[in-house]
């Protein structure tokens, strides 16, 4: 099951509390004081895997403690620490608080550990305060409590483009012809029902490409299954509108530019393409002519996934866009 938003509560460890102890060996009867510290609290870590592809896992926990630390011994032994609590997630993820929403981390790199909670220090043994004025000292420190926090876990995949259309335009034999992935396709609405990924392969570069659930009227208040999925976007270098040519496409680019724009994140602010799909279906080609007279835009491919008609242009204008901040930085 795909799962892109877990609501979890995370507690780092506690501290140990350090030891009131004093040396008693034979003929000294009346030694000093020993008392070790305690040991530290365990840490809340989340750990970023390639591997895992979904925050499903946090659904079925939903707590995660880490250890608290032992106390301190005699002979000036420190208490073990507390074990640190690993949370695995997917490249993409984002920690948010749950109250505010205020973004905690952003989690991209595969590999990478994060600490979100750092677990209470231990306390200090009394050996640590012998002094002239006290020479057995009877006190030692508590250890420090661990922190605990409500959190939001949201996976938002990174893509260099996303494909973004009504129900049923095409997305996803599109992603299929263009790259090697394999997502449900069916001449029906609603077939894709989680993003899906696919790696364009051009002179010598990687494009990522993600297409995500259609949109219909509506989707940024709620409406349809496109709203859960357009924080997936907001990583994106541009946006693909594909069209559906037979389909009142001038339409179908004002709903989607709506609700793109209402939904905000910075998704109206992309550089984006329009893809004509289904030209197929225009062998005239006055379906293209009309909505060329009515709306202006520079990018703007014909193309029909069905057929494979003008694919090469869609991949040269999905490179051109994907890599011109690269080339901009030069």
């Amino acid at each position: 099951m795909f799962v892109d938003e877990a609501t979890i509560v995370v507690r780092s460890g506690a501290g140990g509390r350090g030891a009131v102890s004093f040396r008693r060996e034979k003929y000294i009867p009346r030694g000093g004081p020993d008392g070790g510290d305690g040991g530290r609290g365990g840490d809340v870590v989340f750990v970023v895997r390639q591997n895992v592809k979904t925050l499903a896992a946090l659904r079925v926990n939903g707590r995660y403690n880490a250890g608290n630390g032992a106390g301190g011994a005699g002979r000036l032994m420190t208490g073990r620490d507390g074990k640190d609590v690993q949370i695995v997630v997917p490249p993409g993820t984002v920690v948010l608080d749950a109250e505010s929403r205020d973004l905690l981390l952003d989690l991209t790199t595969p590999g990478r550990r994060s600490v979100l909670l750092q677990g209470g220090r231990g306390g200090k043994g009394n050996a640590h305060f012998k002094s002239s004025r006290i020479q057995a000292p009877r006190f030692a420190q508590p250890g420090e409590d661990g922190e605990e926090r409500t959190v939001v876990v949201e996976l938002r995949i990174i893509a260099d483009i996303g494909f973004v259309g009504l129900p049923n335009a095409g997305k996803s034999t599109l992603l299929k012809v263009l790259t090697a992935a394999k997502p449900r396709v069916a001449s029906y609405p609603f077939t894709t029902l989680v993003p899906n990924l696919g790696v364009m392969r051009v002179h010598d570069h990687d494009v990522v490409l993600a297409d995500i659930p259609g949109l219909i009227a509506g989707a940024s208040g709620g409406a349809g299954l496109g709203t859960r999925f357009l924080k997936h976007l907001s990583r994106t270098v541009g946006l693909a509108f594909v069209l559906d040519l037979s389909d009142d496409p001038v339409s179908a680019l004002a709903t989607l530019e709506a609700e793109v724009k209402a939904y905000g994140a910075g998704l109206a602010t992309k550089e984006s393409v329009v893809f004509l799909n289904k030209s197929d279906l225009d062998p005239e080609g006055e379906l293209a002519r009309r909505f060329f007279r009515e709306v202006k835009r520079d990018r703007v491919v014909v193309l029909s996934a069905a057929t494979g008609h003008n694919l090469e242009g869609a991949r040269r204008v999905l490179y051109d866009l994907a890599t011109a901040p690269e080339r901009g930085e030069q």
